[in-house]
């Protein structure tokens, strides 16, 4: 089983940078692709970025691309989410989650294709 936790969540002003960490506490899931989702209030969740197993491959939503980054260091068990520029649009819960079935395969931006998922780290952005 991966174990995922997320990290690096916080109340931030419009404008500022947020770094956030996705670590496997279990199994290592560095030969996986990894998702960064978000669910704000009301509204459905989102991908937001996803990387491949390498790190090699990218996918960003529109609506973060050039703002937003995801990394991985796979030496470490860790996935990044690099956020410059955050705008009040950006308040979610952030969910990192891992694509256990596609072992050294490549992204995918569509959450029914994930099945190890965290707990999620809240980002608040204010006006």
């Amino acid at each position: 089983q991966v174990h995922l936790v997320e990290s690096g969540g916080g109340s931030v002003q419009a404008g500022d940078s947020l770094r956030l960490s996705c670590v496997s506490s279990g199994r290592t899931f560095s030969n996986y692709p990894v998702g960064w989702f978000r669910q704000a209030p009301g509204k459905r969740r989102e991908v937001v970025a996803a990387i491949s197993w390498s790190g090699g491959r990218t996918y960003y939503a529109p609506s973060v691309k050039d703002r937003f980054t995801i990394s991985r260091d796979n030496a470490k068990n860790t996935v990044y989410l690099q956020m410059n520029s955050l705008k009040p649009e950006d308040t979610a819960v952030y969910y990192c989650a891992a694509r256990r079935s596609d072992r050294y395969g490549t992204y995918s931006n569509d959450e029914s294709d994930y099945d190890n998922w965290g707990q999620g780290t809240q980002v608040t952005v204010s006006s």
